[in-house]
Order: C-alpha cells, then structure tokens, then sequence
C-alpha cells in the first residue's frame, strides 16, 4: 500500500495575498485548487495520503536576510498560514529556516515514522522552496510528484521553468489526475490503468 505525504510549502501571508511583503503572484491562483486538495484528504479518513504544512518560520537576525529582505519571521502575521488554507486536527507542520522543507527539520524522521514512501509537492514557489524541497526529498530516497497546478512562483515563465527541472527528477502531474488515480485504486506515481499499478 503506498503512502503519501503532501507537502503545502509557504503558503503564508508574507508571500500569498495583496498585502503579503514577498508576494508571489501565482499562489492566489493555487488556493481553490490546493482547497479541493485539503477537502479530499480530510474527507477520506485514513492515514494512506497525509497534509502536511511546511512554514517558513525565521529567527529575528536569520542569515537568509543578508540575501533577501527580512519576511516569515517565526510567530509574526507573515510566517502564518493564509485562512484559506489553514492547517486543521492533528496536521503535521514543519517549520524551516531555509529554502528546502528537508534542511535542519525533522520533515525526514516524520516521513519515516509514518512510513511515508512518496512525497507529493505543492506551494511556492516553484522555482525555488518548492523546486529545493523535491530534490531533497530526492536525496532522501522518496519517489516524488510535483502537482503542477498547485504550485505556483512569481511569474508564469520561472512556474514553467521550475516544472522543466522537476519533471526530470518527479513525476509531474495535475490534481485531477492525481486525486483520479487513488479513486481508480491506482498509485499516482506509477500511472496508468494496468492492473499492476492497483492500491493494495
């Protein structure tokens, strides 16, 4: 039986919405997508496919602000989760420092406590948290899907571009097709409809 865990990278007030300091522009148009997403997981009511929330959460004088403006500081409006995509029950959440939800997180114990197997990416941005997120998952031996609609960066080109990349190392495909597979009992990551790609 596989086991997936999707991972909802940044989607918090300083880069989604118009008053978020960071704002990436596309993470507006990935809410009502990513919100089916939530409301499928809640409503299936098992622990095959996890939501898990990954917040980028500074300290005061982190040194990612030497290169980028100060923003996501931990326990600030800005490192908060948007409303619309508000974490509920016992969801996991990840706080992180750094680009990838892997780097200097317990993101990998967790996986590997809930016998997690696939990593389904999602969020912003695509190019980048995203993007750095999925190679480590990589790194870690997961296998990966990047859902292409569900994640989003600040211009429509660097979306495109960071999908090129991922889909050299995921399998890149959008929500209906994944949520499709697991409702024809097939695992997502396998594809097609042969009867050796059945959930068991």
């Amino acid at each position: 039986m596989p086991r997936h865990a999707i991972l909802v990278i940044d989607m918090l007030n300083d880069f989604v919405g118009e008053k978020a300091p960071l704002r990436c522009p596309g993470g507006d148009d990935i809410i009502e997508p990513l919100q089916k997403v939530f409301k499928w997981v809640r409503a299936r009511k098992d622990d095959e496919v996890h939501l898990v929330h990954i917040q980028e959460a500074h300290r005061k004088n982190d040194a990612d602000f030497k290169v980028r403006p100060v923003h996501a500081v931990d326990g600030t409006w800005g490192s908060d989760f948007i409303p619309e995509l508000y974490p509920e029950g016992d969801e996991y959440i990840v706080k992180k420092r750094r680009h990838s939800g892997f780097a200097h997180t317990d993101l990998d114990l967790y996986l590997k406590e809930e016998k997690i197997d696939t990593v389904v990416v999602t969020g912003v941005w695509t190019n980048v948290c995203v993007r750095s997120t999925a190679t480590d998952a990589l790194a870690n031996a997961y296998k990966v899907i990047t859902l292409s609609d569900g994640c989003a960066s600040k211009t429509e080109a660097m979306h495109e571009h960071g999908l090129v990349d991922l889909s050299i190392f995921t399998k890149v495909m959008t929500i209906d097709e994944y949520i499709d597979a697991w409702e024809k009992g097939e695992d997502p990551w396998l594809g097609g409809g042969d009867a050796e790609n059945k959930v068991e």
